[in-house]
């Protein structure tokens, strides 16, 4: 799984803003509220995304495209933007000390 066709990462793409999305402007889970935390979610989400297969491993086979598994994807995706938001909250947090 090293390389991956456009239409996977499109769709590893359309996961990482819908989760970043919910969290972002839906539970309003942020360190900093803009447009710019929106944007660095979707990139560090697609990240989780697609390491979500490897790390989670392979559920669902039929929910699936090509080496994308949808459902470790999207846990991938939320479980590293909560790692990254945590971080910068407690970062934040001490600096502010």
């Amino acid at each position: 799984m090293i390389g991956i066709n456009f239409i996977s990462f499109v769709i590893l793409l359309v996961i990482s803003v819908v989760v970043s999305a919910v969290l972002h402007f839906g539970v309003k889970y942020y360190a900093r509220p803009g447009l710019n935390s929106f944007i660095s979610k979707v990139i560090f989400g697609w990240i989780g995304a697609r390491l979500g297969s490897p790390i989670f491993g392979h559920w669902f086979g039929g929910v699936k495209y090509e080496e994308v598994y949808i459902i470790p994807a999207i846990l991938g995706c939320l479980s590293l933007l909560i790692i990254m938001v945590d971080l910068l909250k407690s970062v934040k947090a001490t600096s502010a000390k």
